[in-house]
Formats: C-alpha cells, sequence, structure tokens
C-alpha cells in the first residue's frame, strides 16, 4: 500500500515539475506561430505594394494581396489571445480596411503605408 502512495506522489510531483514546462512550450509555439503568420502578412503587404504600384496593368492583384493579409489576420487571431497582438491585429486590419476602401472609391494608387508601418507593429507584437 505505501508503494501505491509513493507512486501516486511521484506521478503527481512530475507532472507538477513538468507543468510549467509544457505551458512554456504552448506560449512558445503560439509565438512562433505568430511569428511565422506575421511573415506571411509582411510578404503579402510587400506584394500588396506591388499591386498598387501595378494598378494600371492588374487591378486585381490588390484584391488579391488584400484578401490574403485577411486570412492571415484571421489565423493570428485564433492563434493568440495576447493583448498586444491583439491590438497590432486590429489596427492591421484597419489599415487593410482604409486600402480597399480606397480601391474601391476608385483611387489609383492608395496609400499603403499605413499597411507596411502595421505589419513592423505586427512583428514586433509578434516575436517570441
Amino acid at each position: 500500500m505505501a508503494s501505491r502512495h509513493r507512486r501516486i506522489a511521484l506521478a503527481a510531483a512530475t507532472a507538477a515539475l513538468l507543468a510549467p514546462f509544457v505551458i512554456g512550450c504552448s506560449a512558445v509555439e503560439k509565438a512562433l506561430d505568430c511569428a511565422q503568420t506575421a511573415s506571411a502578412i509582411a510578404q503579402s503587404a510587400s506584394d500588396l505594394q506591388q499591386a498598387v504600384q501595378d494598378a494600371a496593368e492588374n487591378p486585381l492583384e490588390a484584391d488579391k494581396a488584400l484578401d490574403d493579409i485577411d486570412k492571415n489576420l484571421d489565423e493570428i487571431t485564433e492563434k493568440t489571445d495576447n493583448t498586444d497582438v491583439g491590438k497590432a491585429v486590429d489596427d492591421m486590419q484597419q489599415a487593410v480596411d482604409n486600402v480597399r476602401q480606397a480601391i474601391k472609391d476608385g483611387d489609383a494608387t492608395p496609400d499603403v503605408s499605413p499597411v507596411l508601418d502595421a505589419t513592423g507593429e505586427l512583428t514586433k507584437a509578434c516575436k517570441p
């Protein structure tokens, strides 16, 4: 009977010791997922900038880049509950919405610098 109690105590102690590492790994995984997605957003923002410059030749490319950014922002939102990341995502979403509206309103060369700025902030917020 004492042996059984020792095994239970040992199992409980092991679980208690490993819990911070498991939780810590989960936090690191989330940060890495966030950073990878932020990197994809940065590429999409670069694509957006190029698409806006080439809008006369291919106006649909800007929409595609904006859609890619939206998709990646959704991924980040699903993967993290960090308030700094959430604010950066909100700022990025607002910048994307502004560019999308400018294009819809007929602006042939909308200002994408707020999107690029928001990308930088998001990348900072996602660092592990």
